[in-house]
């Protein structure tokens, strides 16, 4: 037997590079082999608005995980639950190089605490307007990425060891996580075209010299990472409202003894959370090819976030003469809030278009600037509300019951301002089967919620595009859809791709635990050399031991 092994070992010793060979697969068989944990992130708004970019310039990931506090960010991505990104650790971490941030966030965000929702709200604000280099990701804490979380930080204990040696020992040890994402690169989308759908219920009369109400909605949400943003409130339920006045006064207007004498032209505007891009162009558009829409234009009326609250806001920027088509409206609107719910309150905000700012409060004042009566009717009391802008606008913020109590108080003022007669004789126009219908306004503001409806994310051959524009073609006429791209030379907006990606966490040991296992593979090599080159004294001795007590039990 020994002579077996002492000619296999001699074998080692005359080839070492045979030897070699041999053992390196072995440790390296050996040596741990990350695992992969594959999950969603979104990311961070880009975008760039009247020549301002904003949001998070880069996209690319493939960096080692640190928790918030750890002595060395460079190079690295943070991972982060919510409560502990602020804003002044941002910037922090912006000047330390960090290579990424990874929000984590609850799947469900409305078990959020008004505090921890506040500060998010706050956080989107102070995110977007930071110029940042680092790309930031947000990602829904499931519970596999909660146990990624808890051992990142458990392996950044060597940061607070209180020598140099325990956190050397305790980098070698702990095990931590490669961050990689998947995707196609991110890329501005030069040619990106933002859609916009119109239809009308033309008058009793000759269309051309009947007056016309305007009604306008846009149907694109906003929050900081595209990819979450539902929208449901702002402006989901505008949309809903402006569907709902399209259906029922369609029903009106096919029966001759209610067919009204004036022309409603319903729009859905995209672009809209984009300084009313799609409105813009529209005017631009209708003044140049049909200018009667506007000369001969009653009001033009504005729906922005009507599902929630016992307020009702007509938000207007030079407030209607006594007499005016305007003021007769906002009189029907105001009665009618009474009568309906003694607890509405309802009010007129006035406020001035400030020339100066480059981005507008409301979208009527698109109108306005024309020198077109205009409103916007909302239960917020101001456009810097931060649940406008935000992924916390979800179905959670609508009230299916003050939604549809909404739609009946807008329809039937606009009823009795467009059969003048008082507000008191219009509710049997609505009333049964006519009248508005939770159930459908549901079903709608369900349907526009399902994915996100940022104006980056909506092309016109949208399934949400064709979808509204089939729809609003059941109640109404010359239903199209118009689109609007960005002036190459001076563009006013510039979206980039890419809202939703995949990460994967690799478990790995850190850049430590190579030098460990390289001085480990060497003193191996080293041992191994040194017992073929004498393998002979080694094999004498062991035999000696071996054959000594057969010796002395033979005697």
């Amino acid at each position: 037997m020994f002579e077996e092994v002492s000619e296999v070992m001699e074998m080692f010793r005359n080839a070492f590079p045979l030897s070699f060979l041999f053992f390196i697969p072995i440790l390296i068989a050996l040596t741990p082999v990350g695992a992969a944990n594959e999950f969603s992130v979104y990311k961070m708004q880009r975008y760039d608005l009247q020549g301002t970019s904003f949001g998070s310039k880069n996209f690319l990931i493939n960096m080692e995980a640190r928790p918030v506090g750890s002595s060395s960010m460079t190079r690295r991505c943070i991972v982060a639950r919510l409560e502990e990104v602020t804003l002044s650790g941002y910037r922090d971490w912006v000047s330390q190089n960090a290579g990424g941030l990874v929000i984590l966030i609850p799947e469900n965000i409305q078990q959020l605490s008004e505090k921890e929702k506040k500060h998010l709200q706050n956080l989107e604000e102070d995110l977007l307007v930071e110029e940042s280099g680092i790309p930031v990701y947000f990602a829904p804490e499931t519970e596999e990425l909660a146990e990624i979380y808890e051992s990142i930080k458990n392996g950044a204990s060597g940061d607070q060891a209180a020598t140099a040696w325990q956190a050397f020992l305790g980098a070698a040890t702990a095990n931590g996580f490669q961050m990689v994402m998947t995707g196609p690169a991110e890329k501005p989308l030069t040619d990106f075209p933002i859609a916009s759908i119109q239809g009308r219920l033309s008058g009793s009369g000759i269309e051309e010299q009947l007056p016309s109400i305007v009604i306008v909605a846009h149907y694109d949400s906003f929050g900081v990472a595209p990819g979450l943003a539902q929208g449901a409130d702002s402006n989901g339920s505008g949309v809903v409202v402006l569907m709902e006045l399209a259906r029922l006064f369609s029903k009106l207007f096919t029966n001759s003894r209610t067919h009204a004498k004036y022309n409603l032209v319903f729009l859905l505007s995209g672009g809209g959370k984009f300084n009313y891009q799609g409105t813009k162009r529209w005017i631009e558009d209708n003044l140049e090819l049909d200018a009667n829409v506007f000369t001969d234009a009653a009001f033009v009326l504005c729906l922005d976030s009507l599902g929630a609250d016992q307020t009702l806001n007509l938000h207007v920027s030079k407030p209607p003469k006594e007499g005016s088509a305007g003021a007769e409206f906002l009189k029907n609107l105001e009665e009618l809030a009474k009568s309906r719910s003694p607890a509405v309150k309802f009010n007129m905000v006035h406020k001035k278009i400030n020339l100066a700012d480059e981005m507008l409060a409301w979208e009527h004042e698109r109108f306005s600037i024309k020198r077109l009566q205009a409103f916007t009717l909302s239960h917020l009391d101001s456009h810097k509300s931060p649940l406008r802008s935000s992924i916390l606008d979800t179905k959670e913020n609508v009230n299916v019951e003050v939604l549809n109590r909404n739609v009946g108080i807008i329809a039937e003022s606009l009823a009795a301002f467009i059969y003048n007669t008082s507000t008191t004789s219009v509710s049997q126009l609505f009333s049964q089967s006519l009248g508005p219908q939770a159930s459908i306004e549901s079903a709608m503001l369900n349907y526009l919620i399902q994915e996100s409806r940022c104006a980056q994310l909506v092309a016109p051959e949208h399934s949400l595009i064709t979808t509204l524009q089939d729809t609003m073609s059941r109640y109404l006429k010359d239903v199209k859809i118009s689109t609007h791209k960005a002036d190459k030379r001076d563009p006013e907006f510039l979206f980039y791709s890419g809202s939703q990606y995949t990460m994967n966490a690799y478990n790995v040991k850190p850049a430590v635990f190579d030098l460990f296992l390289a001085a480990a593979i060497a003193a191996y090599l080293v041992m191994i050399w040194f017992l073929s080159q004498n393998m002979n004294v080694l094999f004498s001795t062991i035999k000696k031991y071996v054959q000594s007590p057969q010796k002395v039990k033979s005697q």
